[in-house]
This record gives structure tokens, C-alpha cells and sequence, in this order.
């Protein structure tokens, strides 16, 4: 029963689904429905924009994420996120890239330890034998495809228990975007995904199971329509209203 308030605008309204572990959950929808708003609620992020709140629960692990005295960056901690446009830091090598969160959150490491991490970290994001050999170059000398992959290996450095991606592969060319999914695939073994998509392809190739979320018009608040499997979603869904999206009807 989650309500994403901005201020005095409800923005989504009454969502209640359970999200499984070691899989990619793709959430879909038209523009504006609330995706993201939904997915930044997960960990708390959306509470960085003045006056955002929330009305109702999310529990990770028996935890309720809002309760009293839950810091919400060790919230964004356990729940590592990704965004739409890479954005690693620009005046930090690769490796300073990777090592930024841990950094931030942990004491002094080790020499060694930082470089174990760093290649542990980029082999997860399945970039390190591109990038080896050049770990003290500028993380922003990188392509649009390994820069985004830099940034996974920065979210999975902390050792998260989930991965929220936010259209991950929007800004990406086809080569990239299949990287990443290929990555996704391997990434869920150890982490629970939760992935924003606009690409209906994408999500039919990369998830197990999909939410699909929807709005009546303008200023009105976005609702989960269903979820199911992926399967179930793209070939027999239960609402009119997810087969017109699906079949491509509106949106």
C-alpha cells in the first residue's frame, strides 16, 4: 500500500507487489506513470527531492525501510542504484571510480584490498579486461557502453543486496545495451535487480518478472496495473489495459 508523495502531489498511488530475490524485475509503463518515482522509493533516493515523501511500507528482509531510526544511507547502501546516463566521476581515474563508495562508507583499506576490489568489482561489470590496463586514466575517457559498466562495478563495490537500475541502456548504442543485459543475467546469480524500462523488447529479454504501471491523464497518480511473470505479462495478461500497452495499443 505505497503512496510517493511530492509535497501536496501524489504521484503514485497504492502499489503493493512483492519483488523476488536472485531475479530481474522490469518495470513498464507509459511516460510519467511513476516507474522511476517507484523504483528511487526503494532506497530512499527520491527523498532527496524538498518536501518527497512516502505513505505506506517497503520491507527488505523482514526490515521496514521508513521505520523510525532507519538511516536512509545506510538504506542506499545495501541498495546500490544506477541511473540513466553513466555518470562516473569525472576528474577520478577508473579505479578511484570504483573505490568511491567504498571509500565513503568504510575505514582506511589496504593497498592490496583496494586493488583486489577494484578488479573483483570490474570483473563483476564485466569490464576489467577492457580497462586493466589503463586503471589510472579518467573514468570519463571511457566509452558511453564501459562507462555505464563502470558504474555497476561502482554500485556492486559496496556489496549491495539489490541493484536498481533506472533505464539503464536509454543512453546506450545496441552493442552496449546487449553488454548489459548479458551483465544482468550474470549479476542476478548474486544480486536482486529491479529494472526501469521504456524498451518492451528489453524487458521481455531481461526480466523474470514485470510490473506493469499506468495513468489515467495529467495530475492524476500513476497505479501498478499487475504484475506476473514476464512470460505471463507479454503473452496473457490479466488486464485489458497491459495487453493494449503490450500489443502496443497506446503508449
Amino acid at each position: 500500500d505505497l503512496d510517493i508523495f511530492y509535497g501536496d502531489f501524489k504521484a503514485v498511488e497504492g502499489v503493493s507487489m512483492t519483488i523476488n530475490p536472485n531475479s530481474v524485475t522490469a518495470l513498464i509503463g507509459p511516460s510519467g506513470c511513476g516507474k522511476s518515482t517507484f523504483l528511487r522509493s526503494l532506497n530512499r533516493m527520491h527523498e532527496v527531492i524538498d518536501g518527497a515523501y512516502v505513505d505506506g511500507s517497503v520491507v527488505i528482509n523482514g526490515r521496514e525501510l521508513y521505520g523510525p531510526g532507519v538511516d536512509p544511507v545506510a538504506v542506499r547502501r545495501k541498495i546500490g542504484m544506477v541511473f540513466q546516463r553513466p555518470n562516473p566521476f569525472p576528474t577520478m581515474s577508473i579505479s578511484d571510480n570504483v573505490l568511491a563508495g567504498k571509500k565513503l562508507n568504510s575505514k582506511r583499506m589496504s593497498k592490496d584490498d583496494a586493488q583486489t576490489l577494484v578488479e573483483k568489482s570490474l570483473q563483476g561489470a564485466n569490464l576489467w579486461n577492457e580497462v586493466k590496463d589503463r586503471l589510472d586514466k579518467p573514468g570519463s575517457g571511457l566509452s558511453g557502453g564501459q562507462q555505464q559498466r563502470l558504474c555497476i562495478a561502482r554500485a556492486i563495490a559496496v556489496e549491495p543486496d539489490v541493484l536498481l537500475m533506472d533505464e539503464p541502456c536509454s543512453a546506450l548504442d545496441p552493442i552496449s545495451t546487449l553488454a548489459i543485459e548479458e551483465l544482468m543475467n550474470d549479476l542476478k546469480n548474486d544480486y536482486n535487480i529491479v529494472i526501469v524500462t521504456h524498451n518492451m523488447q528489453q524487458a521481455a529479454r531481461v526480466s523474470d518478472r514485470t510490473g506493469f504501471f499506468s495513468i489515467e491523464g495529467t495530475g492524476k497518480p500513476g497505479r501498478l496495473i499487475e504484475t506476473a511473470t514476464t512470460e505471463k505479462m507479454f503473452s496473457n495478461p490479466a488486464e485489458q489495459e497491459t495487453q493494449d500497452y503490450v500489443t502496443g495499443r497506446f503508449g
